[in-house]
């Protein structure tokens, strides 16, 4: 069995997509499993992605919980690690990306690491720094309204410094345009200088392959998606990956498709409302689960009346709706309460024959795959930039868009529905 070459770790589902995505079109064939599989799990792959549900959950859950994914991968032989999460820094000054990258470093006995979230086919950049979200910071991007991590100061080298005991440093872009051996040579004066971790800065892919050569030793990378994009190169250099040229091919899947948006997202709110002109949906209202309505039952109701199209199922919600109910309910019962009644939908749907799922948002895919049972996922073509298609490994597959809620064009519901109706 070919053993893995690249190991990765990412704080939730659909970031784990959206990083085997970059993997495959680079040529590495890469499996994503849900959740940290058993000790003796053996699976044939050029990459290993482990989708952890981390991202806020508490910091020293968040670390053990890497921990034991790292060891997983460990025993699959793997030679380098990728934790990766989201390109938007999501996080608080507790964590978790600091804690999480500083423990990885600790059990590999590394003393460096980068953290570059950048993604500039998706418009994330980072100069001097400063994480922009297309042409504005990322604290005016509207992040700094996300319910769950609200990120108000765009210098990622202070948001992380608060995250952890590490001494945090910068690798600028004016050493990042010199090449790869620029960047080792500043890596060593950071090392010289006490720097543990060093944001990178990043505006173009062409960045990010730099990064990806000059990080080709290092044991442990951090970052987004996109700092992916280097490292099958350096495997190939190696002589240790051969070339996938089938690697996002997909069976096709027979059945009925529908779509679950839990995001609030600016990108996924824009989705629906597109999905919403001409295509019927059916919204999930928090307070109605709040008090004990059939919610779940008229969602399901809604969609059996519609036996020969695909549905929306939706709690997606302005940033001001979503405040009035995190107000009444209080933000984690909010968000438990529409997780739970879109992960019940889907487990239902799929008992109803529904094959194909499209799901909106890290933390209701996270859910939905779990409801669904499943434990590890192919990665197909993709969608659209950090969102391919995806099927369920096992004997009755299931087809998944798993969508980052600031993801996708406005369309996007219609274009993964086709793919996945049209993968092969």
């Amino acid at each position: 069995m070919t053993k893995a070459l690249l190991g990765c770790i990412a704080d939730d589902f659909t970031g784990a997509t959206d990083l085997a995505n970059m993997l495959v079109r680079s040529g590495m064939r890469a499996v994503q499993t849900i959740g940290i599989p058993a000790s003796n799990t053996e699976i044939e792959a050029d990459a290993l992605i482990v989708a952890l549900k981390s991202r806020t959950i508490p910091a020293a859950d968040a670390v053990a919980q890497s921990l034991a994914a790292l060891e997983w991968l460990r025993a699959q032989g793997c030679q380098q690690f990728l934790f990766k999460y989201c390109s938007t820094f999501d996080s608080t000054d507790e964590g978790n990306i600091g804690p999480v990258a500083d423990a990885l470093l600790d059990a590999l006995g590394d003393d460096f690491t980068i953290a570059c979230p950048a993604f500039p086919e998706n418009g994330r950049t980072i100069y001097r720094g400063n994480l922009f979200v297309g042409d504005v910071l990322l604290n005016e991007s509207g992040m700094q309204n996300h319910p769950l991590t609200p990120m108000s100061d765009p210098n990622l080298v202070r948001v992380l410094q608060r995250q952890t005991k590490s001494k945090v440093g910068l690798i600028a872009y004016d050493v990042i345009a010199k090449g790869a051996q620029a960047v080792r040579e500043k890596i060593i004066a950071l090392k010289s200088e006490g720097v543990r971790l060093a944001i990178a800065d990043a505006i173009s892919d062409a960045d990010l392959y730099v990064l990806g050569e000059a990080c080709a030793q290092l044991k442990l990378i951090t970052g987004g998606s996109g700092i992916a994009l280097g490292l099958p190169h350096n495997f190939h250099a190696a002589n240790l990956l051969a070339e996938a040229t089938h690697a996002s091919e997909l069976p096709s899947i027979e059945g009925r498709s529908v779509v679950l948006a839990g995001s609030a997202s600016k990108a996924t709110n824009e989705q629906v409302a597109y999905w919403r002109e001409n295509k019927p949906g059916f919204r999930i209202d928090p307070l109605a689960l709040s008090r004990g309505e059939s919610v779940v039952e008229q969602a399901l109701a809604f969609a059996a009346e519609r036996p020969d199209e695909p549905v929306l199922i939706y709690a997606t919600s302005t940033p001001d709706e979503v405040k009035a109910v995190q107000k009444e309910l209080g933000v984690d019962k909010a968000g438990h309460l529409v997780e739970q009644a879109l992960a019940s939908i889907a487990a239902k749907l799929r008992d109803a024959g529904v094959r194909k799922f499209v799901v909106a948002g890290g933390e209701t895919s996270g859910a939905v795959v779990q409801a669904l049972g499943v434990k590890s996922l192919r990665i197909g073509a993709q969608i659209d930039p950090g969102v391919p298609a995806t099927q369920s490994i096992g004997d009755e597959p299931i087809g998944l868009a798993l969508k980052s809620g600031n993801f996708g064009t406005k369309d996007f519901f219609v274009k993964a529905l086709k793919a996945l109706d049209g993968a092969a």
